[in-house]
């Protein structure tokens, strides 16, 4: 008899706060309007109501854990010279070094960490990797061969494979997909922000202190962000920002692969990625070595030069891109696609000149084209990854295409440069390099036919996703 009338109680709140604009959680009746967000912690069965505003400074923090990464990533391409030279290592040995012993790692055990996401407490599993990368990352300083170095890289590897992927299905249920391209832009500026600290901090650093201090000092602040992420971030609720809080139990990888596999946009989207980091991170992790070798520049230099492009010039492109995509996608969504094949068909040409011209004040001109659309791709991608898979499945999916994307971009791209470079070492010498990255940079056409392809079928896709 009481079960009875809880019933009835029950469906009298339910029904009474559906007439007044509102929808009840849990029991708990909350606006429709979007005025207020809900953000639980999984572990327990309580439901915290919170300003919107938070969800912003929830993002915030996020930016803050990306650009960490990339500092602690992409900190080996300012250091390749020092190390290569300290250690007596062949191009070959430096590219499997900044590339295959950190990708295997990072892209394998991201799939098993995001399943965990997409059933447990997506921030303290982002504290976790933090955690373990940031001790790595110093760790990395107290190397005294190749093989302690190879480890430790391994080690960061494996912290920051629990990052992206949760962080990826947070800002999705924080925000909906009309602004999830501008969410995600801002996010993915973490990788600009961190190329910027890392070229800036770590040229300097090196020249003056050394490359195992450079090591130590950038890897340490990454402790304290991890006590930020635990203490003042909240667990969002799954599909919040979807209009539904009925999550399905999420469900198994082979489930989520083979539904990402038959959605034909998703496919060409993950695999377009692929290509475009196998291009981008060759560059950015062989561009210091090949700023010293062809046209002489000290570690100062080549930190402060790349720091402006890549940080400043390229981090306003990823954010733009991501807001683009954003207005772009109201009048038709298959933009989000289409933005990207234009500017990955478009920089080929400047590339191309860029490694051609010798003069580097000229060379440095037109590389401000390549630096502003190299990283145009992140934000629409991070964005229609979320967008096409239902939402128990986001953390998967993000994993999956981190997943291509590390291993053919940052195992296979940074690898295949520097083995291009020593066969072409007998026939162009120091120059070696420079013809290597030239060619790698022409597989952006074979980016821009994927993202091309992708808008195709994009529309029914994100429909098909919300059903």
């Amino acid at each position: 008899m009481e079960a009875i009338c809880i019933y009835k109680v029950k469906k009298q709140l339910k029904e009474a706060t559906q007439q007044s604009g509102y929808t009840t959680i849990k029991g708990i009746p909350v606006p429709e309007t979007g005025k207020i967000e809900i953000s639980t912690n999984e572990n327990v069965d309580s439901v915290s109501v919170e300003p919107i505003k938070n969800r912003w400074y929830a993002l915030a923090v996020l930016v803050l854990v990306f650009t960490s990464s990339h500092v602690d990533r992409q900190i080996m391409g300012i250091l390749l010279e020092p190390i290569k030279n300290d250690l007596g290592a062949s191009d070959t040995q430096m590219g499997f070094l900044i590339g295959l012993t950190f990708a295997l790692f990072y892209a394998t055990l991201g799939m098993p960490i995001a399943m965990l996401a997409d059933r447990g407490n997506r921030r303290n599993i982002i504290t976790w990797a933090i955690t373990i990368w940031s001790f790595m990352t110093v760790a990395c300083g107290y190397a005294q061969s190749f093989a302690q170095l190879a480890f430790a890289r391994i080690g960061v590897g494996i912290g920051e494979a629990g990052s992206s992927p949760p962080s990826h299905s947070m800002i999705s249920d924080m925000f909906p997909l009309k602004e999830r391209g501008t969410a995600m832009g801002i996010y993915a500026m973490g990788v600009n922000i961190g190329l910027l600290i890392a070229y800036l901090a770590g040229g300097w650093l090196s020249e003056h202190l050394g490359w195992r201090t450079t090591f130590i000092i950038v890897g340490a602040p990454g402790l304290l962000i991890a006590l930020i992420v635990r203490f003042t971030v909240k667990e969002p609720v799954r599909g919040a920002s979807d209009n539904t809080t009925k999550v399905a139990v999420a469900p198994p990888f082979k489930v989520v692969a083979k539904y990402m596999w038959s959605t034909k946009s998703a496919r060409h989207v993950v695999f377009g990625s692929a290509l475009a980091g196998f291009v981008g991170y060759g560059m950015v992790l062989w561009l210091p070595a090949f700023f010293v070798r062809s046209h002489g520049l000290s570690q100062t230099e080549v930190g402060f030069t790349l720091a402006l492009m890549s940080g400043v010039v390229g981090g306003t492109g990823t954010f733009l891109a991501g807001k683009l995509a954003d207005i772009l996608g109201r009048r038709d969504p298959r933009w989000f696609t289409w933005v990207v094949a234009i500017a990955k068909l478009g920089l080929v040409p400047f590339i191309v000149m860029f490694f051609l011209i010798g003069d580097f004040t000229s060379a440095l001109v037109i590389y401000l084209v390549p630096a502003f659309f190299g990283g145009f791709y992140l934000a629409p991608t991070f964005a229609m990854v979320q967008s096409l898979v239902k939402p128990e499945m986001r953390a998967v999916a993000a994993a999956i295409c981190l997943f291509l994307l590390n291993i053919i971009g940052l195992g296979l791209g940074p690898q295949g440069v520097g083995i291009l470079s020593d066969v072409l070492n007998d026939e162009y010498g120091k120059e070696s390099l420079r013809y290597s990255l030239m060619i790698f940079s022409t597989v952006n056409i074979w980016c821009a036919f994927h993202y091309f392809m992708a808008g195709k079928t994009l529309t029914n896709d994100i429909k098909k996703a919300s059903e």
